[in-house]
């Protein structure tokens, strides 16, 4: 579970201002919550707040402990964070890459039982047949899908993902995300990602978090987030919302101006 309240931010300069502000909010086990916003709305800055890269003022609890009082060996068995950036020029393999998710470096002395993990969880990503490939041979997907691989490999009890279905195609973003759902609710995974895809926030999230200037705008279900005042006031459209198979779909009308 994660628990965030007051968190405030802002880079360090005599112009900067703050980038989140009182931002409260929770994410459970067993669900995913989504952050959306406008871009450079801060949704990425949470996430580094949560993960100890960035640190601001208030409180984060991690599985009910403040993160104040975690190391950071303490803090990566907990967490799995996959950002934005899944490039890599690596000569490495994809087992390779998911192994370096379970220890610190390759040697030639890998215990047996790290090896059964890495070959579990790329059985189960269906990613066995590129086990000995380069990562950088695969397709934006699959490559996606290896880092995935490498963040579950750690066995966390949290997942947070900044935008890990950003320029893939439709195919793959279900996947990822359908996988996402699946292993969440299997795995008992207290799952944050941010996403830009509101589609998917729709049909995917059990919880969004909605972040404008700095705070919390909204925070619900889908249903009670994904509104016509949202779109209008966090990203300046007009929309109109259909409601299908129990999911909603957003049809962009027309910008919005005051």
């Amino acid at each position: 579970m994660i628990e965030i309240s007051k968190l405030s931010f802002g880079y360090k300069g005599s112009d900067s201002k703050k980038i989140l502000n009182d931002i409260s909010m929770a994410a459970y086990p067993g669900e995913i919550t989504a952050i959306i916003g406008a871009n450079g709305a801060g949704k990425s800055t949470v996430l580094k707040n949560i993960c100890g890269l960035l640190k601001g003022s208030g409180d984060i609890k991690i599985c009910g402990k403040n993160i104040k009082n975690y190391n950071r060996n303490n803090l990566a068995e907990n967490i799995s964070y996959l950002s934005q950036d899944t490039t890599s020029n690596a000569l490495l393999s994809v087992f390779e890459v998911v192994l370096l998710g379970r220890i610190a470096r390759l040697t030639n002395s890998v215990p047996d039982s790290e090896l059964i993990v890495v070959r579990d969880v790329l059985h189960r990503l269906n990613l066995e047949e590129y086990a000995s490939r380069n990562i950088g041979e695969l397709s934006g997907g699959q490559r996606q899908l290896v880092f995935i691989a490498q963040a579950l490999v750690r066995n966390p009890k949290i997942l947070i993902m900044d935008e890990p279905t950003s320029n893939l195609d439709l195919y793959y973003q279900f996947q990822i995300m359908n996988l996402l759902k699946e292993i969440t609710a299997s795995e008992g995974f207290t799952t944050l990602v941010s996403l830009h895809q509101l589609d998917l926030v729709a049909r995917f999230a059990d919880k969004v978090v909605v972040i404008h200037d700095g705070g919390v705008y909204n925070y619900g279900t889908p249903e009670e987030t994904l509104t016509a005042e949202t779109f209008r006031d966090v990203y300046r459209m007009n929309t109109e919302i259909v409601n299908k198979n129990g999911a909603a779909y957003v049809i962009p009308i027309s910008q919005y101006t005051i």
